[in-house]
Parts: C-alpha cells; structure tokens; sequence
C-alpha cells in the first residue's frame, strides 16, 4: 500500500467520526468567514470618504438641520473651492422593511464633488434638467427591476405623502464600498413640497489642499461658534467612521467569539487525532517494525490531521463566501461587503495552524511509542 493509501485508510476507518470533526471544523470556518466579514466591510466603510472634503454638520447633531445662509459663510473661508449640501429622506418603495437610502442633493454642485458617482446609463443633462428627476444606483436598477425613464413613487416616512420621481440615470461606484443602492434627487423638490420647511442637512465643502483639512474645519467652526446652528466640520472620511462606531465595538465582539470557536474546534479536533491513534497502535507498532521511522509515522499523523482541517476549513469558507453573493439585506447598510480575499488566506492559515496544533500531541505520541511498548499494549 503506499503512503496515499495508507492516509486515505485512516482518514475512513471511522467515517462518522471524521465527517462530524470535518463539519464541525466547516461550522467554525463559516462562522469566521461570516463575522470577519462584517469587520472589513465595516473598516472599509469607515474609509470610504475624501480627505479633500469636509462634511459640516449641526453641532447638536446629524437630526438638525442648518440654514442655508450657512453656504455662502462657508464659500468665503480660505481654501474652499466649492459647496453644496444633502438632506436625508427616509422613504420607502413597497415595503417599509426593504430599505435603501434617499438623499435630497444640490444636484450639480453635488455632482461636480463626487467623481465615485459615474453615471453609466441615462442622460446626466436631463436628471439635471428636472426637477423630479432621480439618480439611482444600478443595484437598485437590478434589485427593483427599473429600468431609466420609469416613474416610481416612494412613501415619505420623515416627509410623508407619495413621491414620484423619473429615474433619468443611474450610477455605477467606483469603489464598492460607496455603495450601488442609493438614490439622489433634487433637493428643490424636497423644498418646494414641504412649503419651504426644509433646510440643509449638512453641508459638504470641497478644499483646494487635503492637507489644510484640519485648519479650515477649525476656522469653520469658530465662524458658527456663537451663531443659533453653530457647527461640528469633520473630513468625509472621519463623517463616514463616526456612523460605523454607532455599532459600537463589533471588532472586539467578533475576536471574542471567533478566538473561542477557534479553541473549542481545536479541542475537537485534537480529541479525534487522539483517539484516532490510540485506535491503531498495533498498526503503528507494525509500520515501525517494517521500517517506517518515527519522524514517518508522525507526519502520516500530521497530515491527516491537515487534511481534515483544511477541507473542513475550505467548506467552511466557500458556505461563507456563497452567503454573501448576489443581492442581501446587509448591503444596504454596509455596500460592498463580502469575504476578502485577505479573509479566506488568513482562513486558510489558521486552518493550517488548526491541523498543526491538534496533530501534533498524537504525532508526538505516536514517533516515541516503541514497538516492544507498543505490542505490549495491543496485547
């Protein structure tokens, strides 16, 4: 029998046994793949965001809203070269459950900002051009089945009544983490529908130098200091990471449990190596007698164990993987996310790690157990 044979031999002497440890290995995998997951795509979304802009919110928080007197202030600082501002709507289409986020823009100045919004189907001139016009993302396109130049008509939560919009084109991101579920619209629909009520959400402030980022945020502030809507100006980028600490501390909660998956599986996995040899002394004993050496009969020990956690391992990462394709509820809320390819390497080291640790009391065992011991044992 050869040494392959002699690997597959052990690995279905007790089939049971071994699917259970690989399954329990691809359970741990999946879990990993899964909460690793929402850990990168939350890191990525916290990335997502130009140093080169500032966001200018109200300082009592992102619910207040500023005056829209507030741009041309903020036009005259040193080292601004364009504004514009958003508002949240907070609509829905059909289903109140099925979110995807609405956001009232200064549509050309707001464009002109955002080179990660390329329109790539449609007439960017005629969503310009009217007032009801909508810009979506191509997900929303795929998700809804809407095509360009389709009415829609989304339920106001915050601004209540029906609100038709003309899809007039649609967006691809250029990166993923920005997200192709978002819908723009004028912002001037929104105000002349609420009579006027509305003002800016927060203002978004293009610098001529990324550096100067943090001293023009400082001059904005102190030009607000003693005004009824002072402000809080932050760069995009620390905006963005301020709504994904409202999570809270996930990363910590995710190593937490991922660290005590990985150790329980360990105790599993081992246990079955163990067992696995203490069920075939006799063998190994004959192995040694027909000249196998010690350092053979641990790596056959070894290797079984690496291969029971590197298929259970690669199962578990392609179940997580698959998990996240096509469309799902969580990008929505976190676009783009997904198993990195970093996930699945570092997947498949602590796979690697897996079989190593839980082979090698059982290998060690099985290199010092001497013929004579071992026989005596058998009988």
């Amino acid at each position: 029998m050869t040494v392959g044979g002699l690997i597959r031999a052990n690995l279905f002497r007790n089939k049971k046994r071994t699917f259970l440890t690989v399954a329990s290995v691809a359970v741990a995998f999946f879990l990993y793949g899964v909460l690793r997951s929402v850990t990168t795509t939350l890191d990525a979304a916290a990335a997502v965001g130009s140093e080169a802009r500032l966001v200018t919110s109200n300082a009592s928080g992102i619910t207040f809203t500023l005056p829209e007197a507030h741009a041309n202030r903020l036009r005259s600082v040193p080292g601004v070269t364009s504004v514009s501002w958003s508002n949240w709507f907070g609509g829905y289409y059909r289903d109140p459950q099925d979110f995807f986020a609405q956001f009232a823009i200064k549509a050309e100045s707001y464009l002109a900002m955002y080179p990660e919004i390329q329109i790539t189907a449609g007439d960017r001139e005629a969503f310009l051009r009217e007032r009801t016009a909508a810009l979506v993302g191509v997900g929303l396109l795929e998700k809804y089945g809407w095509q360009v130049g389709q009415t829609i008509t989304l339920k106001g939560t915050i601004f209540s009544g029906d609100w038709e919009f003309v899809i007039r084109a649609a967006y691809t991101p250029a990166e993923a983490a920005y997200g192709d579920e978002n819908m723009f619209f004028h912002y001037e629909y929104l105000y002349e529908r609420t009579n006027g009520q509305i003002t800016p959400g927060w203002f978004v402030v293009a610098l001529d130098r990324p550096e100067s980022a943090a001293d023009i945020a400082a001059t904005i502030d102190a030009q607000f200091k003693n005004s009824t809507a002072p402000t809080k100006t932050e760069t995009e980028r620390a905006f963005q990471a301020g709504f994904v600490t409202m999570w809270g501390n996930i990363g910590f909660l995710v190593r937490a449990i991922g660290t005590a998956v990985f150790f329980a599986i360990l105790l599993v996995a081992a246990n079955t190596m163990m067992m696995a040899v203490r069920e075939r002394i006799g063998e190994i004993a004959v192995l040694k007698t027909v000249g196998f050496t010690d350092g053979a009969v641990a790596g056959l020990v070894i290797v079984e164990s690496l291969l029971i956690a590197l298929v259970g391992g690669a199962l578990g990462l392609a179940l997580a993987w698959s998990t996240f394709q096509g469309r799902n509820p969580m990008q929505a809320f976190f676009p783009g996310n997904g198993v990195t390819t970093g996930t699945t390497l570092l997947g498949f080291g602590l796979a690697l790690l897996l079989g190593m640790i839980s082979g090698a009391v059982p290998a060690l065992q099985s290199a010092r157990l001497s013929v004579t011991s071992a026989l005596r044992r058998v009988a």
